[in-house]
């Protein structure tokens, strides 16, 4: 198999050798459409060279210059890799895979396989939603993360302690998720009907930045509360603590 690192005459020549490859073009999605328009304009190759992105927002459309001679595919690890990781990194991990033929969808489920990961076909109309649920799961949960780590930082914490005492009550939620699912999974006190300390979470975010995004998550939190049990009237009680003042505070934050 062939990265395409370097330039479009690069590779071509390099592929003349190769003529079953299978090309990844590991670059920006920005860069895609234009580095296939590229590759297709250069001189003709095998049509047994086959071309895969890595992109998870976008399907094989982006490679549609290359479709009409070559099979096309994606092969997209959902897993963050902010800087590059061992093969090891791909264990357990879902991929999600499309191909235009058959034969290379059975070989990019193959590699899958051989990294220790599991394969999952996500088709062209499903590619928004999925890519969508990657970044809620994935960068979201480092910008919140990060609002965590602020809130301890105002009481005076350094970011390494920070880090370190909200990292296990993390992995140790996310292990409850994997078990039991979202709503199996969520505890605190929107799931016991805790009016009092959601109050008090608010009067202690001050009406700031934070306090929307804690009243925004908390509709949600309370959804999953309702789904596992939480009685309505504690519901409603959670509900009026959640939305109680909001264009008030938010009046005042205009002045």
């Amino acid at each position: 198999m062939v990265q395409a690192r370097g330039g479009v005459p690069s590779l071509v020549r390099g592929l003349r050798s190769r003529p079953r490859s299978t090309v990844f073009l590991t670059v920006p999605d920005g860069a895609i459409a234009t580095f296939a328009r590229d590759i297709a304009r250069a001189d003709p190759l095998p049509p047994s060279v086959a071309f895969v992105h890595c992109s998870g927002a976008l399907g094989l459309g982006a490679l549609g210059p290359l479709v009409s001679a070559h099979a096309v595919g994606s092969f997209h690890p959902l897993q963050s890799f902010p800087k590059p990781r061992a093969p090891e990194a791909f264990r357990g991990s879902l991929v999600g895979i499309d191909a235009s033929t058959v034969p290379l969808r059975r070989r990019l489920e193959r590699l899958a396989r051989d990294l220790g990961a599991k394969p999952r076909s996500v088709a062209e109309a499903e590619r928004v939603i999925y890519h969508t649920a990657a970044v809620f799961a994935s960068n979201y949960l480092v910008a919140l993360t990060g609002v965590a780590v602020e809130l301890l930082e105002s009481i005076g914490w350094s970011e390494g302690d920070a880090v370190a005492g909200l990292v296990p009550l993390m992995e140790g939620a996310l292990e409850e998720v994997a078990r039991h699912g979202p709503i199996g999974a969520l505890t605190g006190p929107i799931r016991r009907g805790d009016v009092e300390t959601v109050t008090r979470h608010l009067e202690g975010l001050a009406g700031g930045p934070a306090a929307d995004l804690y009243r925004m998550l908390g509709q949600i939190a309370l959804e999953l509360a309702t789904e596992a049990g939480l009685e309505p009237a504690a519901a409603r009680r959670v509900n009026r603590a959640l939305t109680r003042n909001v264009a008030a505070t938010r009046r005042r934050r205009q002045r």
